[in-house]
């Protein structure tokens, strides 16, 4: 998250990819301590058009506001529907782009159930914001299926599975939104 890597990187993206909206992740599995993490974030100089901010995370809400009086838009990740219930409770939602939720179960129907279960909290409380979804290695593709199924975008890479529905490994990243384009096709054609 450091300043210089920061803008290394969007300058080289928006030069090779003019107009293309460029997301980072703010994850407290990069910088874990919320000041660290504020402090680095608010160095930034080059910023991208949206982060990433996993709403169970010490520090989230501050982070947030610091990166939207920037002029920074925010996906708000789920992680758990105690995240779900933080951000309900954090108000933040009416200033964010969008959700992102992404249950960590890499049993399958266990990331069904955590997925509903955000979804169903989200609903509950109003929060009528776009939503993306994924899951975690195995439970990736079923969680995909029900987001699209429901009218919801989905994520894939190798940050969060390495398998292709089939439970085969992937050669590369390329191969994993190649089986995500035939399972929005799929799902389509329904």
């Amino acid at each position: 998250m450091a300043a210089e890597s920061v803008a290394a990187v969007l300058k080289a993206i928006r030069q090779r990819c003019p107009g293309l909206p460029i997301s980072l992740t703010t994850s407290a599995t990069i910088v874990a301590d919320p000041q660290e993490r504020l402090r680095q974030v608010a160095a930034w100089t080059e910023l991208p058009d949206l982060i990433t901010a996993n709403q169970g995370e010490p520090g989230c809400v501050t982070l947030c506001n610091t990166l939207l009086l920037r002029g920074v838009a925010i996906e708000a990740g789920l992680l758990t529907l105690a995240d779900a219930h933080a951000f309900i409770q954090s108000g933040l939602a009416p200033q964010c782009r969008r959700v992102l939720l992404e249950p960590l179960d890499e049993d399958p129907d266990a990331a069904l159930r955590h997925a509903e279960a955000m979804e169903g909290a989200l609903a509950a409380a109003g929060i009528t914001l776009e939503q993306v979804h994924h899951g975690y290695e195995a439970g990736c593709w079923a969680v995909n299926r029900r987001a699209l199924s429901r009218g919801h975008g989905i994520r894939t890479g190798f940050e969060d599975v390495t398998v292709l529905p089939d439970g085969s490994p992937a050669r590369d990243n390329a191969a994993l939104v190649a089986a995500a384009v035939a399972l929005i096709s799929g799902v389509a054609a329904v």
